[in-house]
């Protein structure tokens, strides 16, 4: 494979959508690896962002555009979960009180920073420090923008994440997801659970929201919601069936047919989702360790030997 998405010349730039009165989504073109999506809500006296971006240069880009919508300051920041194209712009935001589950906390300072060189094409991650919520939060807790409520609910199980976080509007039925919903890209939970995922997306449809802005992908509806399920039980089947065939995980993606998933961007995670696949089947605790750096040099290694593109 010589690449691990979809051939680009070039990216389409990043775009603030206004999805309700205050409201506004920040959606990264293409949502692959580390272009993710934030959003901000703007009140009187200040703004309230979910989540930051991956690189200096993108943050500072997001702050640049909330700044054209409005200039109060961002006095809170929302952690939506710990990986770094969420969470290493933090650091940008010195004034704001970061917010996040406190296993949120926990991963991002025992996470090295920058990611190590080889697995991903060269990124300028620019002039970052680590900079975790410090304020955290196990059960559900509210975060007011006037008047306008913003409940922030911790996913009852491991999912994408061990400590992965939604935030639900309800006056305006929008759900911010965070990566438990990935929308044409395809999902990634080694670092969670198979099992958990789909569970949390079930959990995900009790909120009946009209309108999804997912973490990586086009602002979205609830059908997405079906879309990550079924790339995860079709994980799971094609796993059973490599466990009972005693395949490792790298050689049973290098003989899947991934059929209509093959058109998802970053088509490797196979191989990372699979070794949590096993993990479940094994009997693993949801969320619990695996060797995530043997699934990420496998996953190099079914994209031909060649770094994961990139293109943050």
């Amino acid at each position: 494979m010589s690449s691990s998405h979809r051939d680009h010349t070039t990216l389409a730039a990043p775009r603030v959508e206004q999805v309700s009165a205050g409201v506004f989504a920040y959606v990264q073109p293409d949502g692959s690896w580390f272009l993710n999506n934030t959003g901000f809500l703007v009140g009187r006296d200040g703004v309230v962002t979910i989540d930051t971006t991956s690189t200096e240069r993108r943050t500072r880009d997001y702050l640049k555009a909330i700044r054209r919508v409005t200039d109060k300051p961002v006095r809170t920041l929302i952690n939506t979960h710990h990986h770094g194209d969420h969470t290493h712009g933090n650091c940008l935001l010195p004034n704001a009180t970061i917010l996040g589950h406190p296993r949120c906390r926990e991963e991002i300072l025992k996470t090295a920073f920058p990611p190590p060189r080889g697995i991903w094409s060269d990124v300028e991650w620019g002039d970052l420090h680590t900079a975790p919520p410090f304020v955290t939060f196990d059960q559900p807790i509210t975060v007011w923008v006037d008047e306008l409520r913003v409940e922030l609910h911790p996913v009852p199980t491991p999912a994408h994440t061990t400590n992965d976080v939604v935030a639900w509007i309800p006056e305006r039925s929008i759900l911010f997801t965070g990566d438990l919903v990935f929308v044409g890209g395809t999902p990634f939970v080694p670092m969670g659970s198979v099992s958990g995922s789909l569970a949390a997306l079930e959990w995900l449809k009790q909120f009946g929201a009209d309108m999804l802005v997912p973490g990586h992908g086009p602002v979205s509806g609830t059908p997405a919601i079906d879309a990550v399920a079924d790339y995860l039980l079709f994980v799971q089947e094609t796993a059973r069936r490599g466990k009972a065939a005693g395949l490792a995980p790298l050689e049973l993606a290098r003989q899947t047919d991934l059929g209509k998933f093959a058109e998802l961007t970053d088509a490797e995670r196979i191989v990372g989702n699979l070794y949590r696949a096993y993990a479940d089947l094994e009997g693993a605790v949801p969320g619990s360790p695996i060797d995530t750096g043997a699934a990420l040099r496998d996953m190099v290694a079914y994209n031909g030997g060649q770094p994961l593109t990139c293109m943050a």
